[in-house]
């Protein structure tokens, strides 16, 4: 049996009743670490504290054992329960369906122990979640690479009054292009994109338009850690949450679409005061 189980948002103790059964009926336990993180993100302690909790020995799995030594983890599932923990709900990222469709493919039984993810925590602003277009995913700009596809899905939303998503990058063990070139793998340190370098790239590419769908005058509400103890949310123009230091990651974004009167009463408790 493979258990694929979500772990919430906060820290250690968000998981389910549920899932904390899974997991001590588990003969091995690994923890996916790169498509999100926990408040405590990916440090010994916090890890210590999930062993302590749980009462397993958690192998860390990066993005390279997930998407190239999956079968490593589904072989194990074969002869034995095994759990793979995610950060929010067990589908918040593609990478884990696909873990899904190829243990089916291999005859193993899959069980998933769903939690809360970004994609309904969110609804904490006040607007409503059914009033949510697609949701969009904003990368970290280079100097040679700056894409900008976001940008459509951004003005549909708009275009139908609907609120939008806007996930921000994250970058874990991720290995440097010159290494690459050299043949041998060197890892960049971790990036976590800030709601600010979000607003300063949306902006580049609404500005590149001739009528943008969207200025620094368009409201939006930005999200720092979550679901912990040290949430942070503010309301506001991008113009002034480009300016906020929202501390730790991770961080999301909501670009505003047309609002229901009870939503910017909601809203008013989190807005930005100058």
């Amino acid at each position: 049996m493979l258990y694929i189980i979500g772990l919430g948002l906060g820290d250690e103790r968000d998981i389910t009743l549920k899932g904390l059964e899974a997991v001590s009926n588990c003969h091995k336990v690994y923890m996916e670490a790169y498509t999100s993180l926990l408040s405590f993100g990916l440090s010994t302690d916090g890890l210590s504290n999930l062993e302590k909790l749980y009462g397993k020995t958690i192998t860390l799995a990066d993005r390279e054992m997930v998407e190239e030594k999956a079968d490593d983890i589904l072989s194990d599932s074969l002869d034995a329960d095994v759990a793979f923990l995610v950060v929010g709900d067990p589908f918040g990222a593609t990478t884990h369906t696909d873990l899904v469709v190829r243990a089916k493919k291999m005859g193993i039984e899959v069980k998933i122990v769903h939690n809360a993810s970004v994609m309904n925590a969110i609804g904490i602003c006040g607007l409503q979640l059914y009033r949510y277009g697609e949701t969009v995913s904003i990368p970290f700009f280079t100097e040679t690479w700056r894409p900008d596809s976001f940008y459509e899905k951004i003005q549909k939303n708009q275009m139908m009054g609907l609120h939008t998503l806007c996930l921000l990058d994250i970058r874990v063990k991720e290995p440097s292009l010159e290494s690459l070139c050299r043949g041998r793998k060197l890892y960049e340190p971790p990036r976590y994109m800030t709601i600010n370098t979000a607003i300063e790239q949306l902006l580049e590419i609404g500005q590149a338009r001739e009528y943008p769908v969207y200025t620094e005058d368009t409201e939006c509400v930005g999200f720092a850690r979550l679901g912990s103890e040290d949430q942070m949310i503010v309301a506001g123009a991008m113009r002034q949450l480009r300016m906020i230091d929202f501390g730790a990651p991770l961080h999301c974004l909501v670009i505003i679409g047309k609002t229901h009167p009870l939503e910017e009463e909601m809203l008013d408790f989190y807005r930005c005061r100058d």
